[in-house]
């Protein structure tokens, strides 16, 4: 805060509080503020899209100068002591023209801390009858009740799927009473986190009555161990235009692997994970500091974990801090900092697939199912040897992993290795991408879903319904948009891209260039596009960058052109296709185009730009001489590897 401003505030009696960042509800006038403007705004904006700042200005004065309902006052006149001069009154005063009174100093200092005095008293005794008034409208509503603490109630909460939605949710537990009709609730779905609620979001729970049944029923030898399944499982979602016996199909489906689709994770017997490091090596970690208001929520994720069987505790002579990172819903997500455990464990070269070999191999798919797996790296069990390494400290004791945890080393290429061992008999029309997986099929076809399910089941591990997606044309998979024969990129993320500020170093230029260059097949000629962005990253470049007109070109190419699409697959089932040397190109390369039906459609590209002409490059042997064919039908790569291969857009 500035001097002047200190000052003033000391003259005037102000006091002034300081918020912390990104914590709206200290600041509930300010966002109240915030959404009158944005009301307002909305009101006329259409008109000038891109001027809405200009006009910030007029409306600030316009809400100043308007008295406000509960005060009698407007916000200037409170302020300053004295009634806003706006252009209606500049009109009038020019048409008057009236002398205007004279005062000294002292005179006018005087008037205003009298006009102030009086202003803020009225103001404060309006505001007051305000306040009555809006709580005795609030509370006729409120009906004659009362919860003890200690008692269970259900919450009148917004839906999970929509906030537009409320539904009753709990029960929770009262802790006290705040106020006539206010209470406080424990929520047991936020850690334990604790939240005040007006009478009429309440509702007492009712305990369901118990009877005991008696029956006899023979004893019988348990084959393997019981799993439990859901009361009320979720329905897996369905688009519209599916028939009544595709519906049934899949309603069929989840009945028959209900076990399957499960919220809770499985435990799989046919891999273990095992961290290797060298002998002698122990890694302790001092633990993180941790806000007291965040202590609740770790309690609530140890027990969640201890009652799923996931950690257990330990008496390791290892220790990584706890890291809380916030999710964008609002809650928190319980991770562990890895990095020193590491830098001391072994890498594991297994190879992960290739998000665009993966969009290639679906082909003319019209029908697809993505199957999300239940916390998949805890559906993976840790080696005896190797829970000791994963042990964490928290406020409430030391615990270790008996499952994979997030954040090791060889994680991802552990569950890639398992989903490929899983998946490999059903190869032809079905892959997965870590713990997604995704099948394939030009009919529909449940059959296969079915098979890869059963090959789930064997496996022992489980899929959360409420993120699978059963005989969907459209799907979204990796970040992308797939139906209709076409791949494009997810509108969010397009979205993000579009919305990027200009890069002020190298770190930003970076990830703008990494996002961006994810969805590289749609931006033709990407490399040569960045090539002005990507030579401010080089060793040598200034940080901050120099921005130039041309690297502006280029930012704002890019983001125009992200939103594209491609056909997956390369050139099998299609017609013959042509082979094309365009004459400024002539050394440079060749690029293989669909026939008829795909009319400019690049399938395969030759590069030779950097050797003499009619040479290949051989990975083993070298330069090799090549006949250059001239352009005809029926063009087929060679079958040693060129400098470029096939290339999708």
């Amino acid at each position: 805060m500035s001097r002047t401003m200190r000052e003033l505030y000391g003259l005037l009696g102000i006091k002034s509080i300081r918020t912390s960042v990104y914590h709206p509800q200290t600041d509930g006038l300010v966002e109240r503020m915030n959404k009158t403007l944005k009301s307002m705004i909305r009101k006329f904006i259409s008109e000038d899209e891109r001027n809405w700042d200009n006009w910030l200005d007029p409306l600030l004065f316009a809400v100043r100068e308007v008295p406000q309902a509960s005060t009698g006052f407007s916000p200037f006149e409170l302020l300053f002591g004295r009634t806003p001069r706006g252009v209606l009154d500049l009109i009038k005063e020019s048409w008057e023209e009236g002398p205007s009174p004279g005062k000294n100093e002292i005179q006018y200092v005087l008037d205003l801390r009298a006009k102030l005095h009086t202003l803020g008293k009225m103001s404060r005794e309006n505001l007051l009858q305000a306040q009555e008034r809006q709580q005795r409208l609030y509370n006729r509503g409120a009906r004659l009740r009362q919860f003890t603490p200690g008692e269970k109630v259900l919450v009148l909460l917004p839906s999970s799927n929509s906030k537009l939605l409320a539904k009753w949710q709990g029960p929770f537990e009262v802790t006290r009473q705040v106020g006539d009709v206010d209470y406080e609730v424990v929520r047991s779905d936020r850690g334990g986190a604790t939240q005040i609620y007006h009478l009429n979001l309440l509702k007492a729970w009712r305990e369901a009555e118990s009877v005991a049944l008696v029956s006899a029923v023979p004893e019988r030898e348990e084959l393997g161990p019981e799993v439990p399944k859901a009361a009320d499982p979720t329905p897996l979602p369905y688009e519209a235009r599916l028939s009544e016996d595709q519906r049934m199909d899949i309603a069929q489906l989840q009945k028959q692997f209900a076990d399957v689709f499960s919220p809770l994770p499985g435990r799989t017997d046919l891999i273990a994970h095992r961290i290797e490091t060298p002998p002698g090596v122990t890694v302790r970690s001092r633990p993180y500091r941790m806000p007291e208001h965040k202590r609740k929520v770790v309690q609530g994720e140890l027990a969640s974990m201890l009652e799923m069987g996931v950690i257990e505790e330990s008496h390791s002579a290892w220790c990584s801090p706890i890291v809380l990172v916030p999710k964008k819903d609002g809650s928190v997500r319980f991770c562990v900092d890895y990095r020193r455990v590491n830098n001391v464990s072994r890498f594991d070269a297994y190879p992960m697939p290739r998000v665009d070999e993966l969009l290639d191999r679906l082909g003319s798919a019209r029908f697809f199912t993505t199957l999300d797996l239940t916390k998949g790296y805890w559906q993976i069990p840790l080696s005896p040897e190797s829970k000791e390494k994963t042990a964490f400290s928290t406020p409430y004791g030391l615990y270790q992993f008996t499952t994979l945890p997030f954040g090791l080393f060889g994680a991802p290429a552990t569950f890639q290795r398992l989903m490929d061992r899983v998946l490999r008999p059903h190869a032809a029309y079905a892959a997965a991408y870590l713990d997604d997986v995704i099948i394939h099929s030009t009919t529909w076809d449940v059959r296969r879903v079915g098979a890869v399910l059963e090959a789930l089941r064997r496996a022992g591990l489980t899929a959360n319904p409420g993120k699978c997606a059963v005989g969907r044309r459209e799907v979204r998979y990796l970040g992308y948009h797939l139906g209709g024969g076409q791949v494009r990129p997810q509108v969010d993320k397009t979205t993000a891209i579009a919305a990027c500020p200009r890069p002020k170093t190298k770190k930003e230029v970076r990830r703008f260039l990494g996002l961006a260059g994810y969805y590289r097949r749609f931006i033709p000629g990407f490399a040569d596009l960045t090539s002005s962005l990507t030579d401010l990253t080089r060793r040598g470049a200034s940080d901050p960058v120099q921005w130039s007109e041309q690297c502006q070109q280029a930012f704002e190419k890019v983001k125009q052109r992200a939103g594209g699409r491609f056909v997956p697959g390369g050139g099998g089932g299609r017609p013959p296709s042509l082979l094309h040397q365009p004459e400024a190109v002539r050394e440079g390369g060749q690029v293989q185009h669909g026939g008829k039906g795909v009319p400019g459609h690049p399938v395969g590209g030759g590069l030779s730009a950097l050797l003499p002409p009619g040479t290949l490059f051989h990975p083993l042997f070298g330069p090799r001489p090549a006949p250059m064919a001239p352009p005809h039908e029926g063009y087929q790569r060679p079958d040693h590897p060129v400098v470029s291969g096939a290339t999708a857009f």
